[in-house]
């Protein structure tokens, strides 16, 4: 007969577990220098915080300590005393500073000690973040699961930033340069490109790619082909073998994946055996089933993942892509579609134009945390229809103003065929596409010219010949 073994709660961390999250003798340390030789503190001074030092007297003797660089810059054993004593900060203040400077303390010891102060403060903001997590999910609440999830891994997320510390902030000119000089040479050798290609020249060469932690905002009314570029971008970096994300917040993942079939299949009328849209959607002969086949069999390796769940927040999208990210290093790129489909924060105070800012933020700070760039689809509103030149402009950005101030990237779509079909039946230029660059913070603006295939929802390259003259 068996005995079932039932885990018991974990309880308070014992005297072991404590020693790990704090170091008292490090602390005294750190101190006994600091007093000893004035001169040191400017190289940790930007590190160490008060609430690196778990005990409460060394921790104020700190803050006496910080209180003096910051006011006069200068340090010594009687400026301290005097401070400490001014604060009343805690009795017998002789004795202590005393005790952190009687026995000899080599400068050499300054950043071993800083160190072991810095790794059990880590420890404990761990702790501290597994506990609240505790209490989030005891806590009886209205959350789902999905939530829990999100804030679990943000509070995570928040622990390790924090006690990441903030040594890597000052970089050195030649470092900074090394590294430059590096994918100088990678691109003048054809290894690396600048930024993210997506494989429409015309649309290359005026963005050179887009770059690692932007957030590039693409917009247009409906019906203009955001959804269908945004899926043409993704294949053409897929099949670069680089891996992509996709928030599809409108189309569940059949819908997306019939989308880039259907797309591919446009280049099967370079073949003898054409296959359209609607003989994929209902029935076709053995010759044309075949060469279909033949696009699944290439569309399948390609590294593309989808979340197709509607109502995500910008938390919930935050956590499903770290995790994406953790699985897949190399995820090189992420689409959301779109916008006004995100689901808000709950119970927010902030006027809805403010709401979208900070979404738009949140959601920009993401591709800087994952180093990759993020596509965002917009909408825009119905001003545009009102006006005689129907070109996009930024006002027309829908909830606009902290759209535009974060974005790295804008490009509108816009297509004469949608307003005027008649005038562009007779001028020749139906499907043409204006992709217009309307804001880049890292290049010029303009615009680039492609041709919108309607039936395989599909953008291609407008070809010298097809120029107007």
């Amino acid at each position: 007969m068996s005995t079932e073994v039932v885990p018991q709660p974990a309880g308070p961390p014992g005297a072991a577990q404590r020693g790990r999250l704090s170091d008292p003798e490090a602390e005294r340390r750190v101190l006994g220098i600091l007093i000893q030789y004035p001169e040191q503190v400017d190289r940790v001074i930007d590190r160490l915080k008060p609430h690196h030092f778990q005990d409460r007297v060394t921790r104020r003797v700190f803050e006496a300590i910080l209180t003096l660089y910051g006011g006069h810059g200068r340090l010594s054993y009687s400026r301290v005393y005097d401070q400490l004593r001014k604060e009343r900060a805690f009795p017998d203040i002789e004795r202590v500073l005393l005790d952190l400077t009687e026995s000899f303390t080599s400068p050499g010891e300054l950043e071993p000690s800083t160190e072991l102060l810095l790794a059990a403060y880590a420890r404990r903001r761990l702790l501290e973040a597994a506990q609240a997590i505790e209490q989030m999910v005891l806590q009886e609440t209205e959350g789902t699961v999905a939530e829990y999830q999100a804030r679990a891994q943000e509070i995570i997320f928040e622990a390790a930033q924090e006690a990441a510390g903030l040594e890597e902030e000052v970089k050195d000119l030649m470092e900074i340069l090394g590294r430059c000089y590096v994918r100088l040479m990678e691109r003048r050798e054809g290894t690396h490109s600048y930024g993210l290609l997506v494989r429409y020249p015309a649309i290359d060469y005026l963005t050179t790619g887009f770059k690692a932690k932007d957030l590039i905002i693409l917009a247009g009314r409906p019906s203009m082909g955001k959804t269908a570029l945004a899926l043409n971008f993704a294949v053409n970096v897929a099949k670069r073998k680089v891996p992509v994300l996709i928030f599809s917040l409108e189309m569940d993942d059949e819908q997306i994946g019939d989308r880039i079939v259907i797309s591919e299949l446009f280049r099967l009328h370079q073949t003898g055996t054409p296959v359209s849209s609607l003989e994929y959607s209902t029935r076709m002969d053995d010759a044309k089933f075949a060469q279909t086949q033949s696009i699944f069999n290439e569309l399948y390796p390609l590294p593309i993942k989808v979340i197709d769940r509607r109502g995500l927040t910008t938390a919930e999208m935050r956590a499903k892509a770290r995790k994406v990210k953790a699985q897949n290093p190399g995820l090189g790129l992420i689409v959301i579609d779109y916008l006004q489909l995100i689901r808000p924060p709950r119970e927010s105070t902030k006027n809805w134009a403010l709401v979208v800012g900070d979404m738009v933020r949140e959601i920009r700070d993401l591709a800087g945390e994952l180093d990759l760039p993020v596509i965002l689809l917009s909408q825009l509103n119905r001003g545009v229809e009102s006006r005689e030149n129907k070109r996009p402009v930024m006002s027309d950005l829908r909830d606009s103003g902290n759209i535009e101030e974060f974005a790295d990237v804008v490009i509108f779509l816009y297509r004469d065929d949608y307003y005027y079909p008649e005038r562009a039946r007779e001028q020749g230029t139906e499907g043409e596409v204006e992709v217009i660059v309307a804001k880049q913070r890292k290049g010029p603006t303009g615009s680039a010219k492609l041709r919108f295939i309607r039936e395989y929802t599909r953008f291609i390259e407008v070809t010298p010949e097809e120029e107007p003259r």
